[in-house]
């Protein structure tokens, strides 16, 4: 039989983009050098260092429920060519969403674990899991995460 196989990418091959950057690759001595395939298109790093080329150490994948809930900056959402898009760091990372309910839900949650960690700040001896409200929405992004 003849055709082509479509191959995964070299590990000096693959590379991603930073906003400040542009394109990156992982460090050789990183342990995710020879991953040549991840789930997620998002990986978080400790460390960027410039040598021959720009490379980061010590990433982790990231999938997108924890970038959106969990990454800094504000959460926006805009209705874009029919599509809800849901956005961070100004626009720079962007995901649509499956419908105008699933993005206002997922900023909501955003916003109710932005202001149950700043009461947590407030009141540092504030058992979380204890408190019903906290409970709740802890649950709920336990949930979201391990199911998506």
């Amino acid at each position: 039989s003849t055709g082509a196989v479509k191959m995964q990418p070299k590990a000096e091959e693959l590379k991603f983009v930073t906003k400040n950057d542009g394109y990156v690759h992982i460090h050789p001595s990183s342990v995710n050098y020879q991953t040549r395939h991840f789930e997620s298109p998002y990986l978080v790093y400790h460390e960027k260092i410039k040598t021959s080329r720009v490379f980061i150490r010590d990433c982790s994948m990231v999938s997108v429920y924890p970038l959106v809930l969990l990454g800094g900056g504000q959460v926006h959402m805009q209705l874009q060519k029919g599509e809800f898009v849901i956005s961070l760091d100004d626009g720079w990372i962007r995901f649509a969403a499956a419908s105008h309910q699933v993005a206002e839900l997922v900023k909501e949650l955003r916003c109710e674990l932005d202001q149950l960690l700043q009461d947590k700040i407030k009141n540092p001896s504030m058992d979380l899991c204890m408190c019903p409200r906290g409970s709740r929405i802890i649950g709920m992004i336990v949930k979201l995460v391990t199911t998506q």
